[in-house]
């Protein structure tokens, strides 16, 4: 699986692990990785629990949590029973976390098992690709499958509730099906299946489907050029027919098996929220449209620094050696001896797509840039490709030797002092929205009555606690308001016209609702976690209109 060398002996395994082992050919630098992956998971939530209490560090994963509950219990695809809504930016992530609640499942225990198959398959696809883009030099696919399991935003991602890691493996996944290079009609097919999977985990997931479709082409244009001075094309596309005729076959194929998931996706979505797309991807636009008024290489460089917190940042050299020795070599296939080979461009191309269109539409980097925590793996692929190269730990010479042995000894004890660092960080998330977001849902539970209208920013774990009518202030699962959400004085009127009994959020997040005589507060936490991050309690506010 992750090496050919010292395989275990599966004797004295039980059967069904046996099987496991055989089955996928594992060895002991495969078993490292899903201890070392396991136990980085365990210490975050070891370290959530020790602080206060499991949970979630994202208000949001509440909010796949409720549709998931209300999909296994009714039905519906609802974030109250009877309101069918568009507000879920990840299909395919509720439907995974509903089964844990048809099967009865504890919700918590089985949100984590995902969230850690999901880390597991990012550092397998990780792997593969390395493999076939790396096959000169197998030690880069394990350690950096190894450095996939112990990164801390990534691990953080894994606890966290939410669909990054599954986009993150889904977006490796299809990168690896394309560069496998089945030349066949299921092939095809199963590419745009994949393609449609990715885009309902994010719906950005289609963007990576039309890069690789440029890819195809340009496979098609090298592969008509043979032969006339360029380098021939690299091996799992040796076999294509030239001409732009077999490229429309393969992408009739490709469309069908992602308009197959696809075409009821955007059906849903137009008929009960906000346009085409989820109602999330409408309501981030407005709610950050100030953001855009930076300049635009600003905004994209402060972007991927923030990938680059953690051991990562002493890969960038290694990383910026590898993307200048693809663009040196593009168009051309890099002889590197992978099967992959001539797009090792690809994934680069996926790094640089995926920052720029956040760059572009969404420019944030709050809870530790979880946006674009799908681009790490990227990095940290080529990052060790590159960095193994300049480093040479084995060299003949002394110096080079005993530098490149001192700078993996740093990579890892800055890997350890991150991961650290990351689950602290974790379990402070956790504890902030446990005492703030749950906090406020099961007060609402307890204390308003059944029918009282309650207008939230965020609507997460109240909406999972408390039973009550809701009016979403962030346009999730209440998408007229997304015209108007940052408008404080349009947004008191519609809570006016509608009536609601409460207004619950952070008062900074509103000052002049929060202000307003005519909201009364009834409560607020008084746990130390968010003004010990810097923030505020929730509010829980009467209106005088009620």
């Amino acid at each position: 699986m992750w090496g050919t060398k010292r395989s275990l002996s599966v004797g004295n395994w039980t059967p069904p692990l046996r099987i496991v082992i055989e089955r996928y050919n594992l060895d002991r630098r495969s078993l490292a990785v899903v201890v070392v992956a396991g136990l980085a998971l365990l210490a975050y939530l070891g370290a959530a629990r020790w602080a206060g209490g499991p949970g979630f560090p994202l208000d949001d994963a509440w909010i796949h949590q409720t549709y998931a509950r209300n999909l296994a219990t009714t039905g519906q695809w609802a974030y109250r029973p009877g309101q069918i809504s568009a507000g879920s930016t990840s299909p395919l992530w509720t439907v995974l976390l509903s089964i844990g609640y048809w099967l009865g499942l504890n919700f918590r225990l089985w949100t984590y098992l995902l969230g850690f198959l999901a880390l597991l398959a990012t550092a397998w696809e990780v792997y593969r690709l390395g493999q076939r883009l790396f096959s000169d030099r197998p030690a880069i696919a394990f350690l950096a499958a190894l450095s996939v399991a112990i990164e801390w935003h990534l691990v953080w991602a894994a606890a966290s509730g939410m669909e990054t890691l599954l986009f993150t493996a889904l977006s490796l996944t299809l990168l690896d099906a394309f560069l496998a290079g089945a030349d066949h009609l299921r092939s095809w097919f199963g590419i745009g299946l994949l393609g449609g999977l990715l885009t309902l985990t994010r719906p950005e997931g289609m963007v990576l489907l039309a890069l690789v479709g440029l890819a195809r082409l340009m496979a098609d244009r090298w592969q008509k050029t043979e032969g006339k001075g360029r380098t021939p094309m690299a091996a799992p596309f040796a076999s294509l027919r030239a001409g732009s005729s077999f490229f429309f076959r393969w992408a009739i194929v490709v469309g069908l098996g992602f308009a197959l998931l696809i075409v009821p996706y955007l059906a849903f979505n137009r008929v009960s929220g906000a346009g085409w797309l989820p109602n999330t991807f409408y309501a981030k636009q407005q709610e950050y449209a100030v953001l855009l008024a930076e300049p635009y290489l600003l905004r994209l460089a402060r972007l991927v620094g923030t990938t680059w917190v953690g051991p990562q940042v002493l890969l960038v050299p290694g990383f910026a050696w590898m993307v200048w020795r693809t663009l040196s070599s593009f168009p051309s296939p890099t002889r590197g001896g992978g099967r992959g080979e001539g797009f090792t461009w690809l994934p680069l191309a996926w790094w640089a797509t995926f920052l720029a269109l956040y760059a572009w539409r969404l420019p944030v980097t709050y809870q530790h840039g979880r946006y674009l925590i799908p681009s790490i793996p990227i990095l940290l692929l080529y990052g060790v490709a590159g960095t193994t190269a300049l480093i040479r730990p084995a060299s003949p010479r002394l110096w080079t030797r005993l530098v490149g042995r001192t700078a993996i000894g740093a990579l890892v004890v800055v890997a350890l002092v991150f991961l650290g660092r990351g689950g602290w960080a974790y379990a402070v998330d956790v504890q902030i929205v446990n005492t703030e977001m749950v906090a406020a849902g099961l007060w609402l539970r307890d204390h308003a009555p059944a029918a009282a209208l309650v207008a939230a920013h965020d609507i997460g774990a109240i909406g999972y606690y408390a039973d009550q009518p809701l009016v979403d202030l962030a346009g999730l699962v209440t998408p007229e308001v997304i015209p108007f959400l940052r408008d404080e004085s349009h947004l008191l009127a519609y809570m006016q016209s509608r009536k609601a009994a409460y207004f619950v959020t952070f008062p900074g997040w509103y000052p002049q609702l929060s202000a307003d005589p005519c909201f009364t507060p009834v409560y607020q936490g008084n746990a130390p976690w968010s003004l010990q991050a810097g923030g505020e309690h929730m509010v829980i506010y009467r209106t005088c209109w009620r």
